[in-house]
C-alpha cells in the first residue's frame, strides 16, 4: 500500500494514554457497525479485520461477538501497538499483525476466514489496490464466509452530499488515483471475484455497507 499524502480530514488518530490512539470517526460509527455485525456476522469461527487502525473497532466487535476469534491487521506499527493496548484483556483477539492487504498472496497467511471486515479504507487507495484487496479476500474466505465492506461511496456515479463532495475533492487534490469509488463499480467487483452480495445497506452519515458471501462449491 503506497504511503499517500492525505488531507487533514483523512487523518484518523489522536494520541491517548497507554499507547492507545483515538480516531474520532471510529468513536462515532462504532455503535452502527456493531449493529451491522450483530445482524450479519457469523457467530463462530475466525474473523479478520483489514486495516484495523487504532483498534477501537476490533475491541468493540470482539466484545460483541465473543465466539469469533478476531485477527486484527494493520501496516502501521504505531497503530498495531494501539490495537494490542485496546484488546490485551480480550481472550478472543490475537495480537495485531502486519498486513498490507494490497499485496498479492496474503490469503495464504489467513486462510479459511469466516468473516472479513474492511472499514473506511478504499476511498483512500487506488482502484488497482482495491481490486487487489478484493481478489485476496475472495481467496481467504471459507465457503459461506462473509465479507463486510463499509465506507463512503458515490451513488450511480454521483456524490450525494456537500460534505462528500468536499472530502472527495480534497482526496483527489492530494492524489488523483484515490477518492470515492462508485457503488455500481464496487458491486461489479464483487461479482468479478466470485462473491455474492447479500445486501447493500444505507448507514449513518451517508455511508454504505456491502455484505457479501463466498458461495459454497
Amino acid at each position: 500500500m503506497i504511503k499517500r499524502n492525505l488531507p487533514p480530514s483523512a487523518n484518523v488518530a489522536n494520541a491517548s494514554e497507554d499507547g492507545k490512539l483515538v480516531a474520532p470517526a471510529a468513536t462515532r460509527n462504532s455503535d452502527a457497525l456493531c449493529a451491522l455485525l450483530q445482524d450479519w456476522a457469523p457467530r463462530r469461527g475466525h474473523a479478520l479485520e483489514i486495516a484495523s487502525g487504532t483498534g477501537q473497532h476490533v475491541c468493540a466487535f470482539a466484545d460483541l461477538l465473543p465466539d469469533l476469534t478476531w485477527h486484527p491487521t494493520e501496516p502501521d506499527p504505531e497503530r498495531r501497538v494501539s490495537i494490542d493496548a485496546y484488546t490485551s484483556a480480550l481472550p478472543n483477539v490475537a495480537n495485531a499483525e502486519h498486513l498490507d492487504a494490497t499485496n498479492s498472496g496474503w490469503h495464504a497467511r489467513f486462510p479459511s476466514q469466516d468473516l472479513i471486515v474492511l472499514i473506511n479504507l478504499i476511498h483512500l487507495i487506488s482502484w488497482q489496490d482495491t481490486r487487489a484487496i478484493f481478489a485476496e479476500v475472495a481467496q481467504s474466505l471459507t465457503e459461506n464466509g462473509r465479507f463486510v465492506l463499509y465506507g463512503p461511496f458515490k451513488r450511480s456515479g454521483q456524490l450525494t452530499s456537500g460534505g462528500d463532495k468536499k472530502f472527495h475533492e480534497a482526496l483527489i487534490g492530494q492524489d488523483p488515483d484515490i477518492g470515492y469509488k462508485n457503488d455500481e463499480d464496487v458491486l461489479g467487483l464483487f461479482q468479478d471475484v466470485g462473491l455474492r452480495v447479500l445486501k447493500t445497506i444505507d448507514m449513518p452519515a451517508n455511508n454504505l455497507a456491502f455484505v457479501s458471501q463466498r458461495p459454497a462449491n
